[in-house]
């Protein structure tokens, strides 16, 4: 195990990113909260921390992450389209876009991400991507983006009565739910006319 070699971290989440294909194309990868608490377990007192990589659509995802066992997260999709991000503004439709490429993207795999997908050997009209290329609306700074998804991780602790990170995943515990608790937990029964910065139903 990556213990035993003396790693300080390890990376969890195959496929669970808005952007990736790999769990379609190459039959891999499970449920991201599942993927946490597994390694989480394995990881157990070994003092190797857990980054949890992909899958985080709302900052309460955050939380449930940090629950399942993660000392931090990574996170792409959600800073996709702020000024910091690469890529120029483009205009569609009456609105300003950037584009957002996953590292196993075709266009990504051109400019050096092949190795990371065991293809660094192959041809470019011979890749097999495992990621796609799209356009997200412009959010603006990153910094309004971080304040909300902060914002997000501190009511969910306040919620739970968690001071620490440490406390939270001692405390606060999992339970499952229905389909119909998952329709009530978002916004139900209205037409959105204000989207607030930090929500979107996709």
């Amino acid at each position: 195990m990556l213990v035993d070699v003396g790693v300080d971290g390890v990376k969890v989440g195959i496929g669970p990113g808005s952007i990736c294909t790999t769990r379609i194309v190459a039959g891999v990868g499970i449920s991201q909260l599942t993927a946490i608490s597994e390694v989480a377990k394995a990881l157990q007192g070994s003092g190797v921390s857990l980054i949890a990589d992909g899958g985080i659509r709302y900052s309460g995802d955050i939380v449930k992450a940090l629950v399942a066992g993660a000392n931090c997260v990574m996170v792409g999709g959600l800073f996709a389209g702020t000024d910091e991000t690469p890529g120029e503004l483009e205009l569609y439709q009456g609105r300003s876009y950037k584009c957002y490429r996953g590292m196993g993207s075709v266009a990504a795999m051109q400019r050096g991400s092949k190795d990371r997908y065991f293809q660094e050997t192959v041809a470019q009209d011979k890749l097999v991507p495992e990621g796609v290329e799209g356009r997200v609306p412009h959010k603006g700074p990153a910094l309004g983006v971080i304040h909300q998804l902060m914002g997000g991780v501190k009511s969910g602790m306040g919620y739970t009565g968690c001071r620490t990170i440490s406390e939270l995943q001692k405390k606060a515990t999992f339970v499952r739910i229905s389909a119909a608790s998952i329709r009530e937990s978002h916004v139900h029964d209205v037409s959105i006319t204000k989207s607030p910065a930090n929500y979107t139903r996709s």
